[in-house]
């Protein structure tokens, strides 16, 4: 039985590794952290669950695939639960917007803001029907390792207008200047500017339309620790805490990993779960087409950090949705400021989330459990002390919050701790503190992204967020089959 080797156990990782095992490679997972997941890590403190993210679950089917592979189902290892609406979009001014895939529900959220925006939204709908369906449906999965295949492409992509921006594409259908925020901040969930990212991406919206927005049981560890089960189940093999350490290669194979415990093991094909600069910098330090590829990939745009702050407070707060946006007083601005400038703005938006509002069972009795998170721009940017800047950060998005939702939110609060780009950077070994790997830009994307399959070394692999088809937790399950296929084949 042919070997691989899976480096990290974030979802793409995960995914990759349960295809390899379904597949018959005898697979086996090595993550340097204490818990799995990657990005999607999670704590227990004081008796609260707290996520590190992702915390948007959508197009199950794409999860539910990685478990019918070898017909079993996701649903005895995991249960999802709706979310309703979406996310609630607040403004300054008090204004909020249910943001949903109820037609009459959302149609009439659309008219209280602009009845005129209402037919606009229908255009969109079938705008982000169609790139859903050329860039998601038809190439979310496909490897792009040639120039050939972005040409291939290009068509679709010039018919769909992809050099515009999604908010230039979400204006030129809707009027109302909160439903173009409403309808374009998508992108920020997967790293990208809205004012920048291609237009394509306005494909998430159809993506959460037909899917619906879920939320795993226990938190989004629990989606994680069933995709290991399931895996472990197929026979995989999982090292914990052990992190990788050097990727042996000869000529231009890889050969092996060694980790930092000193264990090592031969393997037919390795690929990295990991970041795209530490897996070639970092991990194969003595291969020279491995540090000119990561020479290379520094001068590329990676997306921004995020601070995020976990509180767990008292009392339980109905009115409060599992997700809000709370927009500032600004956007294409602070936007400027987080991706172009490199400042850390008076003014913030914050992403709230509120999972005890559809599962009680991530905080004690009587309590719930919240974060919020403010993107940030990256340590290559904004090269901050974050251990002085964090704690008046955490102070004054805390502040924010009580102002608009809990009052008293400070004489409250149980447990609280905050996560700066320092810590993706520390614990992740994410470049510049990234929090999304390589920004998804146009130019930037699909063949412009870091290859599913490496160039030159022909058994080395990626997946995850630096690759296509980007990040988030459809993107990167995308990538691990589109990566799946690749080692599959190349270990016939």
């Amino acid at each position: 039985m042919k070997r691989a080797c899976v480096i990290g156990s974030g979802f793409g990782g995960l995914a990759l590794a349960i295809r390899l095992q379904s597949g018959g490679i005898q697979t086996t997972v090595i993550e340097a952290r204490d818990k799995p997941g990657g990005r999607a890590y999670h704590w227990e403190k004081d008796g609260f669950t707290f996520d590190a993210g992702p915390t948007v679950v959508t197009d199950p089917a794409c999860l539910q695939e990685l478990w019918a592979l070898k017909g079993h189902r996701m649903a005895d290892d995991v249960e999802l639960m709706p979310v309703m609406p979406f996310y609630r979009l607040n403004w300054p001014d008090g204004t909020n917007f249910d943001y949903s895939n109820d037609e009459t529900h959302l149609r009439a959220e659309i008219a209280k803001l602009n009845p005129a925006d209402v037919a606009g939204y229908d255009e969109f709908l079938q705008y982000s029907a169609g790139v859903f369906e050329e860039g998601y449906v038809k190439l979310g999965s496909v490897p792009f390792l040639d120039f050939a295949s972005m040409l291939k492409a290009a068509p679709a992509l010039a018919r769909y207008q992809a050099w515009r921006s999604v908010y230039s594409m979400v204006s030129s259908y809707v009027k109302d200047e909160r439903l173009r925020e409403a309808f374009s901040f998508h992108t920020l969930l997967v790293g990208g500017n809205p004012m920048n990212t291609s237009s394509i991406y306005a494909l998430i919206h159809k993506l959460e339309k037909d899917g619906g927005v879920w939320w795993a049981k226990g938190g989004t560890n629990k989606l994680i620790q069933g995709m290991l089960t399931h895996f472990q189940r197929l026979g995989g093999e999982v090292r914990m805490s052990d992190p990788v350490t050097h990727i042996e290669t000869l000529g231009t194979r890889v050969t092996g990993v060694t980790t930092k415990s000193g264990w090592s093991a031969k393997f037919d094909a390795v690929a990295s779960n990991g970041d795209i600069v530490h897996s070639y910098r970092d991990l194969m330090p003595d291969n020279p087409h491995a540090q000119r590829r990561a020479k290379a990939l520094t001068k590329k745009k990676f997306s921004p950090s995020l601070f995020v702050v976990h509180f767990g407070v008292e009392g339980t707060w109905p009115g409060i949705p599992h997700h809000m946006i709370l927009f500032g007083p600004r956007y294409k601005g602070l936007l400027d400021d987080i991706y172009k400038h490199g400042v850390l703005p008076e003014d913030f938006s914050i992403y709230l989330h509120h999972p005890t509002v559809t599962d009680p069972s991530v905080a004690p009795e009587g309590m719930s459990t919240f974060y919020a998170l403010v993107p940030v721009a990256n340590m290559g940017k904004l090269p901050v002390d974050w251990d002085e800047i964090g704690p008046i950060l955490e102070k004054r998005i805390l502040d924010e919050v009580g102002r608009r939702l809990i009052p008293d939110i400070h004489s409250r609060i149980v447990t609280k701790f905050h996560y700066a780009p320092s810590d993706f950077k520390t614990d992740l070994s994410a470049h510049l503190g990234s929090a999304f790997s390589l920004e998804p830009l146009l130019t930037q994307s699909a063949w412009f992204r870091a290859h599913n399959r490496d160039d030159a070394i022909s058994n080395m692999y990626l997946v995850g967020a630096g690759t296509h088809p980007g990040a988030g937790i459809p993107g990167v399950v995308g990538s691990a089959k589109a990566t799946a296929k690749l080692m599959l084949e190349d270990l016939a």
